[in-house]
């Protein structure tokens, strides 16, 4: 399976690095298999660099068979908002998996999902919303073993 990471700088050593914010799915190292998705990664990132990078990665899917997986849906159900508001809220929050797949929380579902944490939607009526949206994917490698199955191939250049 090709993955994608968008960055500011070519990443042929996939490592995972603890965030100076909260992410969706916690500590990890975040692909996707959208190519568009990883470019927007990356200019959404540059500071006064002029360009950035797609690094392209091959994952092999069938060798990483016995990792733990979470595997949500598209679109998201319940356990999905459940698992994003921990890693979004509850400090310290941890899970024992090596990876874990499922949509990306984009600008408009960070703004339902606001409304949600701050109690003007409930959960059903958050899932309801997310189901009008077409969200991409990601896969977040959380353990050092699972980096071990994806490979780097290139890096390739963007510009704004």
């Amino acid at each position: 399976m090709k993955l994608y990471h968008g960055s500011p700088q070519i990443v042929s050593e996939p490592r995972i690095l603890v965030p100076s914010r909260t992410l969706d799915y916690g500590v990890g190292f975040y692909t996707t298999t959208s190519e568009q998705q990883a470019r927007d990664w990356a200019l959404r990132r540059l500071s006064d660099k002029e360009c950035a990078f797609i690094n392209v990665y091959e994952f092999d899917e069938v060798a990483a068979a016995g990792l733990k997986r979470l595997n949500f849906s598209n679109p998201p159900e319940e356990d999905w908002v459940d698992f994003v508001y921990a890693n979004r809220n509850q400090r310290g929050f941890t899970h024992d998996n090596d990876l874990v797949y499922g949509p990306v929380a984009n600008d408009r579902v960070y703004a339902a999902f606001a409304l949600y944490e701050q109690g003007f939607l409930n959960k059903q009526e958050l899932i309801l919303e997310l189901k009008t949206y077409t969200l991409i994917d990601q896969m977040v490698f959380h353990t050092e073993v699972a980096l071990d199955y994806l490979t780097f191939i290139e890096a390739r250049e963007v510009r704004i």
